[in-house]
């Protein structure tokens, strides 16, 4: 809309559509591999990285257990705002804010999902729950990380993405001003 170009809308999409598809495929494989939650745990390391079925009906790390609408709206407002700020105000001219972009939302539609109880327990057809399906276990010893998912891994790759595109366009627009503060000395 802004001078976007083309191939901005088909970055974007495929990235969430992928992202989106890549999650709730593992999210569906592991939980008919597994069972139900906290039934069995695989472990690719012992005692270290595996996989075990868990159900968060919160947000980050578990926080507002059972506000699973609060945050189902917040997801929609939040989808909206980055195809808003992307193609509308014209922020998709950024190659790394569209890539950025389009894995957090490809995040937010695999939790999304989850959220509005569009899928069902192995075995339990029709019986819709409204959480997110988490299943990638990390510990260390005691220390032992939350559950997650690929939606989880692709919201943080793509905020990440975003607080380095932060950092980055600070630096170029601070040398940016040093040049022109030489040339008019």
């Amino acid at each position: 809309m802004k001078n976007v170009p083309t191939s901005r809308y088909a970055v974007f999409s495929l990235l969430a559509l992928l992202g989106c598809l890549a999650d709730l495929a593992s999210k569906s494989w592991v939980f008919a591999w597994l069972g139900p939650p906290h039934g069995r745990t695989w472990w690719l390391i012992e005692d270290v990285c595996g996989f075990q079925t868990s159900l968060n009906k919160g947000a980050l790390f578990g926080m507002g257990q059972g506000k699973v609408w609060l945050f189902a709206s917040l997801s929609v407002v939040a989808a909206v705002a980055i195809v808003y700020w992307l193609f509308v105000a014209g922020a998709a001219r950024d190659r790394l804010l569209t890539v950025s972009l389009g894995l957090v939302t490809g995040g937010i539609f695999g939790n999304l999902y989850d959220r509005l109880g569009l899928w069902s327990m192995p075995g339990r057809v029709g019986e819709r729950v409204h959480a997110v399906r988490d299943f990638i276990l990390l510990q260390y010893h005691d220390w032992v990380w939350p559950n997650f998912n690929v939606a989880d891994s692709l919201l943080v790759c793509g905020a990440a993405l975003l607080v380095w595109h932060a950092y980055r366009s600070e630096g170029e627009k601070a040398a940016g001003e040093a040049k022109a503060n030489v040339g008019q000395v």
